[in-house]
């Protein structure tokens, strides 16, 4: 039997890449899904893709995370319809804006940390209060960090920054929220094959595969499977957990 069968979800950044893999995974593991991005085009592919089970009811939100109004509609929607919040929140929603840190301006230093580092705390502080006012105590809350938040990356001083910041934020988390019976995860993917990948030149590509045991870069289902076990009771026992998913690298 699935395993998520009768769970609400939440997805920010649900339209693409890891995102959106992990829309189709925790749907194929039965839960309902909230598709939740900014950019709409991308949210009907993803609710279309997962269409198929006619017993789930999925919904799909046009949201930017770095903005409380934003996420504050998303939610008011969200009761509207289930009439209760998503019991499992997975925050994939990122952007980079990369450049040599002479070179960055100000404007992408902000946008990146506010999309992926405030964004994170907005969509948790703000759909975890509803978790808590509407009496639920099995929640999950996986957050997607990176592993260039533990190591750094050449032209990447905000992006690192910004998931260095989602990997303590997630730690402080779990000590505030775990005897409130929601857990706090955060995964660190390595090289995945996702539009961000993809962007990046083929010989800088084929370095960074050289960097990796595994000789290849992941793909975005092997994060969302590990999303799926964080949002599932088998991994009941695990809160401030980093999991490392790079194979190897």
């Amino acid at each position: 039997m699935s395993s998520l069968i009768g769970r609400l979800a939440l997805v920010t950044g649900g339209g693409s890449g890891i995102g959106q893999a992990t829309c189709r995974i925790l749907a194929r593991e039965g839960a309902s899904i909230i598709v939740a991005d900014r950019a709409s085009k991308n949210v009907q592919k993803t609710l279309q893709s997962i269409q198929s089970d006619t017993t789930q009811n999925h919904l799909g939100l046009e949201m930017d995370v770095a903005k409380a109004t934003s996420v504050e509609d998303a939610l008011k929607n969200t009761l509207e319809k289930y009439a209760k919040p998503p019991s499992i929140i997975v925050n994939c929603a990122g952007i980079t804006r990369d450049n040599f840190l002479l070179k960055l301006s100000e404007e992408d230093f902000d946008e990146v940390i506010n999309v992926n580092l405030k964004g994170t705390f907005l969509v948790t502080k703000i759909f975890t209060n509803s978790i808590v006012q509407n009496g639920i105590n099995n929640a999950s809350i996986i957050n997607i960090g990176s592993i260039v938040g533990d190591y750094g990356n050449l032209g990447q001083t905000n992006y690192s920054a910004s998931k260095a910041g989602v990997e303590l934020l997630t730690r402080t988390a779990s000590k505030e929220l775990g005897n409130l019976g929601i857990r706090v995860n955060v995964i660190l993917p390595g090289m995945i094959r996702t539009p961000m990948i993809d962007a990046v030149p083929p010989k800088v590509q084929e370095k960074f595969k050289e960097l990796i045991p595994m000789k290849r870069f992941g793909n975005a289902e092997e994060i969302a499977e590990v999303i799926a076990f964080l949002a599932s009771d088998k991994s009941s026992y695990m809160n401030g957990a980093t999991i490392k998913v790079t194979g190897g690298f």
